[in-house]
Protein backbone atom coordinates (compact mmCIF):
# COMPACT_ATOMS: atom_id res chain seq x y z
CA UNK A 1 0.00 0.00 0.00
CA UNK A 2 1.74 3.19 -0.40
CA UNK A 3 -1.52 5.33 -0.46
CA UNK A 4 -2.15 7.13 2.69
CA UNK A 5 -5.32 6.50 4.14
CA UNK A 6 -7.77 6.25 6.87
CA UNK A 7 -5.76 4.34 9.81
CA UNK A 8 -6.57 0.72 9.80
CA UNK A 9 -7.88 0.02 13.73
CA UNK A 10 -5.99 -1.87 15.58
CA UNK A 11 -7.31 -4.51 18.07
CA UNK A 12 -5.35 -4.23 21.10
CA UNK A 13 -5.72 -7.97 22.94
CA UNK A 14 -4.72 -9.45 19.68
CA UNK A 15 -1.81 -7.08 19.44
CA UNK A 16 -0.32 -8.35 23.03
CA UNK A 17 -0.74 -11.33 21.65
CA UNK A 18 0.83 -11.02 18.34
CA UNK A 19 3.51 -8.52 19.46
CA UNK A 20 6.84 -8.93 22.25
CA UNK A 21 6.00 -6.71 25.68
CA UNK A 22 8.20 -4.54 24.37
CA UNK A 23 7.13 -4.25 20.61
CA UNK A 24 3.64 -3.72 22.26
CA UNK A 25 4.74 -1.00 24.58
CA UNK A 26 7.12 0.88 21.71
CA UNK A 27 3.98 0.83 18.93
CA UNK A 28 0.75 1.49 21.06
CA UNK A 29 2.39 3.31 24.43
CA UNK A 30 5.07 5.84 22.82
CA UNK A 31 7.75 4.07 24.42
CA UNK A 32 11.60 3.81 23.59
CA UNK A 33 14.03 1.08 23.94
CA UNK A 34 17.11 2.00 25.45
CA UNK A 35 19.85 2.49 22.94
CA UNK A 36 22.27 -0.47 22.06
CA UNK A 37 20.01 -2.66 22.67
CA UNK A 38 17.03 -3.16 19.41
CA UNK A 39 17.99 -5.39 16.47
CA UNK A 40 18.18 -3.32 13.57
CA UNK A 41 20.37 0.15 15.40
CA UNK A 42 23.67 -2.11 13.44
CA UNK A 43 22.06 -3.89 11.26
CA UNK A 44 23.41 -3.54 7.60
CA UNK A 45 21.84 -5.81 4.88
CA UNK A 46 19.75 -4.70 1.82
CA UNK A 47 16.11 -4.78 2.01
CA UNK A 48 12.91 -2.80 3.55
CA UNK A 49 12.51 -2.07 7.00
CA UNK A 50 8.65 -2.60 7.69
CA UNK A 51 6.12 -1.70 10.46
CA UNK A 52 6.24 -4.30 13.15
CA UNK A 53 2.39 -3.65 13.62
CA UNK A 54 0.61 -3.57 9.87
CA UNK A 55 3.40 -4.45 7.85
CA UNK A 56 3.54 -1.00 5.61
CA UNK A 57 7.33 -0.31 3.84
CA UNK A 58 8.57 2.59 6.07
CA UNK A 59 12.18 2.97 5.19
CA UNK A 60 15.05 1.22 2.89
CA UNK A 61 18.35 0.11 3.54
CA UNK A 62 19.91 2.74 1.49
CA UNK A 63 18.05 5.80 3.49
CA UNK A 64 20.17 3.95 6.61
CA UNK A 65 22.87 5.23 8.41
CA UNK A 66 25.26 5.61 11.36
CA UNK A 67 24.04 8.15 13.23
CA UNK A 68 25.90 7.10 16.29
CA UNK A 69 23.00 7.22 18.78
CA UNK A 70 22.30 3.62 19.27
CA UNK A 71 18.90 3.26 17.55
CA UNK A 72 18.21 2.79 13.74
CA UNK A 73 18.62 5.99 11.44
CA UNK A 74 17.30 6.74 8.22
CA UNK A 75 17.90 9.75 6.17
CA UNK A 76 14.39 9.63 4.68
CA UNK A 77 11.01 7.44 4.36
CA UNK A 78 10.58 4.81 1.80
CA UNK A 79 7.49 6.74 0.93
CA UNK A 80 6.47 9.86 3.05
CA UNK A 81 2.98 9.02 2.22
CA UNK A 82 3.64 6.24 4.92
CA UNK A 83 5.12 8.44 7.74
CA UNK A 84 2.96 10.94 9.54
CA UNK A 85 4.50 13.92 11.98
CA UNK A 86 3.39 15.19 15.66
CA UNK A 87 4.53 17.40 17.95
CA UNK A 88 5.80 15.12 20.91
CA UNK A 89 5.82 17.56 24.02
CA UNK A 90 6.52 14.76 26.39
CA UNK A 91 9.43 14.80 28.98
CA UNK A 92 9.93 18.44 28.94
CA UNK A 93 11.09 18.70 25.25
CA UNK A 94 9.78 19.50 22.15
CA UNK A 95 10.31 17.21 19.13
CA UNK A 96 8.56 15.34 16.26
CA UNK A 97 7.37 12.24 16.46
CA UNK A 98 7.22 10.01 13.68
CA UNK A 99 4.25 7.08 13.39
CA UNK A 100 3.28 4.53 10.72
CA UNK A 101 0.30 6.64 8.59
CA UNK A 102 -1.65 3.22 7.98
CA UNK A 103 -2.06 2.17 11.66
CA UNK A 104 -0.67 4.65 13.95
CA UNK A 105 1.69 3.15 15.10
CA UNK A 106 4.56 4.89 17.24
CA UNK A 107 8.11 4.73 15.23
CA UNK A 108 10.14 7.27 16.87
CA UNK A 109 11.19 11.05 16.20
CA UNK A 110 12.69 12.99 13.51
CA UNK A 111 15.42 15.27 13.95
CA UNK A 112 17.08 17.99 11.37
CA UNK A 113 21.00 16.74 12.02
CA UNK A 114 20.98 14.31 9.65
CA UNK A 115 23.34 13.80 6.37
CA UNK A 116 22.48 15.49 3.38
CA UNK A 117 20.99 16.55 1.25
CA UNK A 118 17.53 15.87 3.69
CA UNK A 119 19.70 16.94 6.88
CA UNK A 120 17.12 14.71 8.55
CA UNK A 121 17.66 11.47 10.81
CA UNK A 122 14.77 9.52 11.64
CA UNK A 123 16.06 7.77 14.69
CA UNK A 124 13.74 4.53 14.81
CA UNK A 125 13.09 2.17 17.81
CA UNK A 126 13.82 -1.16 16.33
CA UNK A 127 10.93 -2.56 17.75
CA UNK A 128 9.02 -0.55 15.90
CA UNK A 129 10.17 -2.44 12.76
CA UNK A 130 10.56 -5.61 11.02
CA UNK A 131 12.86 -6.07 7.90
CA UNK A 132 11.94 -7.90 4.88
CA UNK A 133 15.46 -8.86 2.54
CA UNK A 134 13.28 -9.73 -0.77
CA UNK A 135 12.43 -6.12 -0.90
CA UNK A 136 15.83 -4.94 -2.45
CA UNK A 137 15.72 -1.08 -2.62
Amino acid sequence: MSEKSAKTPVNQDELKKRLTPEQFHVTQEKGTERAFTGKFWNHHEKGAYTCVVCGAELFTSDSKFDSGCGWPSFSKPADGKMIDEHVDKSHGMVRTEVTCSRCGAHLGHVFDDGPMPTRLRYCINSASLDFDAKKQP
